[in-house]
């Protein structure tokens, strides 16, 4: 075991004991709300190859909420140029194959307010599509219903937290008696922001059905969908707020389940569909970058991001499939960061707070192993993202033993006259676009030679590999 380097400035320390696991799965979820209509087929191109960015599968999860326990036809029209008139396994036939020519792990959630008289679940058309995706040897993962704790201001009906955890259990019945599902997971209960009625339902859920999940998921946006001002997107109180809910999450669930996963089931900058002009640019960038960073820190092993497409204004390419800020940062999280986290000390900013008061810093630093499944570094690379909500430069100068080693630099910032706004961004001085053909541009990193500072712009974002550094704790 290496012992553990304390590096005064912009330093990463390199001890295993610092080390969290976080699962390949640093995912977005996508659930899929579509309208009529359909695509053209060039369109479909540069969607599928979006969807390709983030392959392997473990990386982006795509959630459809299946009404009355089938997909409506009228879903898949939009993705395959289909005409009127399929029937629905024909539907989830074609979401399947879409799914799996792109990489993708699908995640089918069940309707689970088809209710018997007695507010028992209904699960038999959940049955016969189990049965159906069995025969087709379709490897789906399951979930059942989304924000249960919200069902009576949505829906008009509610179903209480331990009516909900058998349902669970007759879920799983259904799975073990399908052979082909019996070893499927399942995942729940997928639990709105974790404040009094919510906790409350987790933990009644957690002591009937905690045994029977194979992670435990819930959701969390920042702030209502109604704000209407930049400067919220950008205030550090906010951005903590998710630390405090991931800690209460982690407190009921392991309180039942001592080990049992936690996933961020759903996430996005603002709730009730977000916020127009906001949710989409560049300014829910930083929300976003900090919740990876944040989440990998306090152990979740799986975050999936709401969503990809067309359903609010909270997704990441836009109506022409167009990728948007969050979509870029994304991918290149993807390609550069690994599953690996590691500690970060930076001096300036481990100050202690007087009595009574928090520090909430503006200069946010975290730090992984670079991904194996990059071939452009080699093993023991580390991978430093820095959110800088600073309305000035800081600069941070690596020192130890990242002092004389060469660093690669992907810098982004807004692109336009928009500012916080743009609904474009720009990596190291460049606009980021889909070329003609739908497919992605190189995304060339800026060399800073060794032993060079890093400048950080006013509200950029940066990842700066450092490559070469043989990094213990990367090694392995």
């Amino acid at each position: 075991m290496s012992r553990e380097q304390d590096i005064p400035r912009g330093g990463v320390s390199h001890a295993p004991e610092q080390l969290h696991d976080w699962s390949d799965g640093h995912g977005e979820e996508s659930k899929l709300q579509l309208l009529g209509g359909f695509l053209p087929a060039r369109s479909l191109d540069k969607l599928y190859n979006c969807l390709v960015g983030f392959s392997p599968s473990q990386v982006f999860r795509q959630t459809v909420q299946l009404l009355g326990g089938f997909l409506p036809a009228r879903s898949l029209d939009k993705l395959y140029n289909c005409l009127v008139g399929f029937s629905p396994a024909r539907s989830l036939d074609k979401l399947y194959n879409f799914a799996e020519c792109a990489g993708l792990q699908l995640i089918l959630g069940l309707n689970a307010l088809h209710r018997n008289p007695d507010n028992s679940w209904n699960s038999s058309s959940s049955l016969s599509l189990l049965k159906y995706s069995a025969g087709k040897k379709y490897n789906i993962s399951w979930e059942l219903g989304n924000e249960p704790n919200a069902y009576r201001g949505m829906a008009g009906r509610s179903v209480n937290s331990s009516q909900l955890g058998t349902d669970y259990g007759v879920l799983r019945t259904l799975l073990q008696s399908v052979r082909y599902y019996q070893r499927a997971q399942l995942y729940g209960p997928n639990a709105g922001r974790p404040r009094k009625n919510a906790i409350v339902l987790l933990d009644t859920f957690m002591k009937n059905a905690g045994s029977v999940v194979d992670a435990v998921t819930w959701q969390h946006y920042y702030m209502d969908g109604r704000v209407r001002k930049v400067e919220d997107f950008l205030k550090t109180r906010l951005l903590d707020t998710l630390s405090e809910q991931i800690n209460k999450v982690f407190k009921v669930v392991h309180s039942h389940a001592p080990g049992k996963k936690v996933w961020l089931g759903g996430v996005g900058p603002a709730w009730a569909a977000g916020t127009n002009n906001l949710s989409d640019t560049y300014a829910a960038g930083f929300l976003w970058l900090n919740t990876l960073g944040m989440a990998a820190a306090q152990g979740v092993d799986v975050v999936l991001r709401h969503s990809l497409f067309d359903y609010g204004y909270t997704h990441l390419v836009d109506q022409h499939f167009n990728p948007l800020p969050d979509y870029w940062l994304s991918l290149v999280f993807k390609r550069l960061v690994g599953p690996r986290v590691l500690a970060v000390r930076v001096a300036g900013l481990q100050r202690k707070p007087r009595p009574g008061r928090v520090i909430r810093d503006k200069l946010r630093i975290y730090a992984h192993c670079t991904s194996s499944s990059n071939h452009n570094y080699v093993k023991g690379s580390i991978t430093i993202y820095i959110i800088n909500l600073h309305r000035s430069r800081k600069k941070i100068k690596l020192a130890g033993t990242l002092r004389n080693k060469t660093v690669h630099q992907y810098l982004f910032q807004p692109y336009g006259a928009d500012g916080l706004h743009a609904k474009y961004i720009q990596l190291n001085g460049q606009k980021l676009v889909m070329l003609d053909d739908g497919a992605f541009p190189e995304l060339p990193p800026v060399a800073l030679r060794a032993g060079r500072t890093v400048v950080m712009p006013p509200m950029s974002i940066g990842f700066y590999v450092i490559k070469n550094i043989n990094a213990y704790a990367c090694r392995r």
